[in-house]
């Protein structure tokens, strides 16, 4: 397990890297915690984030033109231009062409959202551990099939030493700063009535 009194290191935009695994229109059929439209809208938003917070992102599929089609086209149109590397193995990490693609990245912190949770999420996040990378989870941008899965996945990732987090979290965590002149975009990517709904308030006191 990993040593959970070492210091924690924030992410930022300058560490991190976002990595989604195989948010796929056949998976997305077989997701039971979460309806499509949450997911999707989880999934797109957290993509939309991580681009304004201008982060690394990889995008993977498995078995796309056999098994599990292609990436719902949503996501497609939320990150123009990104190449998605399509893979065979289970574990996206034991993709020689994603394993590049990671390294290439020079950050250290992996932030993975994939489906489904114990298998596409969980399995690279656990082997980033192994070799030395700092792993984080989107647990709400990652849907899974069943409430058992998503326990289990969510305990090996725990034993394993990878932070479980939700998507704004994560996101709001890199901004750190609301002064920043991304802030705007990063909260309108995840579409928070709550946060919009404040900065109105702030901004009826402020005239």
């Amino acid at each position: 397990m990993a040593d959970q009194v070492s210091p924690y290191e924030q992410l930022t935009s300058e560490n991190a890297a976002l990595v989604l695994i195989d948010h796929q229109v056949g998976l997305m059929t077989g997701v039971r915690d979460y309806s499509t439209g949450e997911l999707k809208h989880n999934v797109i938003a957290l993509a939309k984030a991580a681009k304004a917070l201008k982060l690394p992102i990889i995008v993977t599929t498995t078995a796309r033109d056999s098994m599990w089609g292609p990436t719902f086209p949503e996501l497609v149109a939320a990150l123009p231009g990104v190449q998605i590397v399509d893979r065979s193995s289970v574990n996206a990490f034991d993709d020689a062409r994603v394993a590049r693609a990671i390294e290439a990245t020079g950050r250290k912190k992996l932030i993975f959202a994939g489906i489904s949770l114990e298998v596409c999420a969980a399995f690279p996040a656990i082997t980033a551990v192994g070799k030395g990378y700092g792993a984080y989870v989107a647990v709400d941008a990652s849907g899974t099939f069943s409430e058992t899965k998503r326990q289990a996945g969510l305990l090996r990732m725990l034993q394993a030493g990878v932070i479980v987090s939700d998507y704004a979290t994560l996101m709001v965590e890199i901004l750190k700063d609301n002064a920043r002149p991304e802030a705007g975009t990063v909260y309108d990517a995840m579409d928070m009535p709550w946060a919009k709904l404040v900065g109105q308030i702030a901004q009826a006191y402020g005239k």
